[in-house]
């Protein structure tokens, strides 16, 4: 299972993703233009000592990541407050590539059309969104959990 950072905005999420991902062995894609510094250096920083450890794809444009993908086969699930099927309601699949969108605004529509599945996360009635981190590892949880794609301890 892979998780895509759709020009994320926030480094302190983007490092706690690739912690997140280092500790369960997952590829975390890096669709840019980011809103910061996305060196070797800055990535170091913000994802701490678990950097070394987590498999980062790196994304010139959407375009590119697109491309990569099609090559590949694999499906985009997007994760969006916009979708109408609860995470939990969806067959994952052990390739699928989970697209988390900017923190500020999401996802243009038109990556919305590209995506295979979109999937919400249920939430009380007037909130408007759980950070980035926390609905990824409830939604890769979930997708490792049906895949039995864990870690062996």
């Amino acid at each position: 299972m892979h998780l895509a950072l759709y020009q994320p905005d926030i480094p302190q999420n983007t490092g706690a993703i690739l912690r997140l991902a280092a500790c369960l062995d997952v590829t975390v894609h890096i669709i840019e233009p980011t809103g910061f510094d996305v060196s070797d250096r800055a990535l170091r920083r913000a994802g701490l000592d678990y950097v070394e450890h987590a498999s980062i794809i790196r994304h010139a444009s959407f375009d590119a990541f697109e491309s990569w993908r099609a090559e590949k086969g694999q499906r985009l699930i997007l994760l969006t407050t916009k979708a109408l099927s609860p995470f939990t309601m969806l067959e994952y699949r052990d390739d699928d590539i989970l697209l988390l969108g900017r923190e500020s605004a999401g996802v243009p529509d038109d990556v919305q059309d590209i995506a295979d599945e979109r999937v919400l996360v249920p939430m009380a009635q007037g909130r408007r969104s759980l950070n980035l981190v926390t609905a990824a590892a409830m939604v890769l949880g979930e997708g490792l959990r049906q895949t039995g794609g864990f870690p062996d301890n």
